[in-house]
């Protein structure tokens, strides 16, 4: 599969160079031949702004283009001002990406500065007497002081990078208390996933599972899926705790038993509407990472892992990718933001840098261990 994912890289390249050269605002959605921009009414709104950035860093790292590392130092420069924000619980998805990258790229360690202080602010959500992260703030509703989601799992990279460059465990020990309730709370019996699990957030007990971006509350979001995927898999990888490890297997079996011919799934796994419903490819871009950093702790079954990553990536490249974009475009299409919000068939900027991502992984090994930390080559599971 060389020739297709490095025909893949270049358009990917070129497309962002195009990008580059037109975005003035951080992008979400690829709708009607331009890029827009997410809300920004809240502090929220801003967990998409990461992954722009860490795209132009692996763009950079593939070409050593003076003028595309400018951009990505220009646009991670733009978020620095949010490593205090308290207000959103995806410092992860905005630092990891954007700073910690940076730093593991250039060797410039000062880049480093502001997602430390991004990981102690994110610490801050932390609710001691449930053990989970606050996914959104109350807005004067008091049931999400407790509310927490899968997509939290992917922010724990954060956390755990900050522990191991400085020594300090409570950043690391929220991570993992964090994950392993929502082990419990989110992961079901047979791998599936919720979206939300509420809280009573001063007693810290359960008071239900539901869904916000999926079908239905016993339904499994193929997105939030994904990332339960890669964020327990990432989990393992840095604690070697067992149950990390059957979880993230756990999810990724669930996954290719419900993925369709072609790999790229439908919204949610279980929505009634298949086949005649919307794809996300984001989603199958991020299953695609996750089942690699899985392959990388997994020798037992790491062959299984990197067949179907390679597969998915395949079928995103020859079925999903936009050819001959000639100016500014996303890298994939059919996207899924969110169906129960009328938001589908898009291209979407975290689909595109975990397309990119993944290529890397395939492509330039080097540059994924150097970027992600992670060792394409399966290390076993138990080291």
């Amino acid at each position: 599969m060389t020739a297709v994912f490095e025909s893949a890289l270049k358009q990917s390249i070129e497309t962002t160079r195009h990008n580059l050269k037109a975005l003035e605002e951080f992008p979400e959605s690829f709708q009607q031949g331009a890029w827009k921009p997410i809300e920004k009414e809240r502090a929220a709104g801003h967990w998409v702004d990461g992954f722009w950035a860490g795209l132009l860093w692996l763009a950079y790292a593939h070409t050593g283009d003076p003028s595309l590392r400018a951009g990505a130092e220009h646009w991670t420069n733009k978020l620095a001002h949010l490593k205090t924000n308290s207000g959103t619980h995806d410092l992860g998805f905005i630092f990891y990406l954007s700073h910690v990258i940076a730093g593991r790229l250039t060797g410039d360690e000062a880049w480093f500065d502001n997602a430390m202080i991004a990981a102690h602010t994110l610490t801050k959500r932390f609710n001691p007497r449930g053990e989970y992260l606050q996914a959104w703030d109350d807005d004067g509703i008091r049931k999400w002081a407790g509310r927490s989601n899968i997509d939290l799992m992917m922010n724990l990279a954060l956390l755990y990078w900050a522990s191991e460059l400085t020594g300090d465990a409570e950043p690391a020990d929220i991570a993992t208390q964090h994950a392993r309730t929502s082990r419990l709370a989110l992961v079901r019996g047979d791998g599936s996933t919720a979206h939300v699990a509420d809280f009573d957030p001063d007693s810290g007990l359960l008071i239900r599972r539901e869904q916000y971006q999926g079908y239905s509350h016993d339904s499994c979001w193929s997105r939030g899926q994904a990332w339960a995927l890669y964020g327990f898999a990432t989990c393992y990888r840095h604690t070697r705790i067992p149950a990390f490890l059957k979880t993230a297997q756990a999810t990724a079996d669930y996954t290719i038993r419900h993925l369709p011919a072609d790999l790229v799934p439908f919204w949610d796994y279980n929505s009634p509407h298949i086949p005649d419903t919307y794809r996300d490819s984001s989603a199958a871009a991020v299953t695609a990472c996750g089942l690699l950093e899985l392959a990388a702790l997994d020798a037992e079954n790491a062959s299984r892992w990197m067949e179907t990553a390679e597969r998915i990536l395949v079928s995103l490249c020859e079925n999903y990718l936009i050819r001959n974009a000639g100016g500014p475009s996303s890298l994939l299409r059919d996207g899924a933001r969110s169906v129960p919000a009328n938001l589908m068939e898009h291209g979407l900027i975290y689909g595109d840098y975990y397309f990119l991502e993944a290529l890397t992984a395939f492509t330039r090994p080097d540059i994924y261990r150097r970027a992600l930390d992670v060792q394409i080559v399966p290390v076993g599971a138990s080291e």
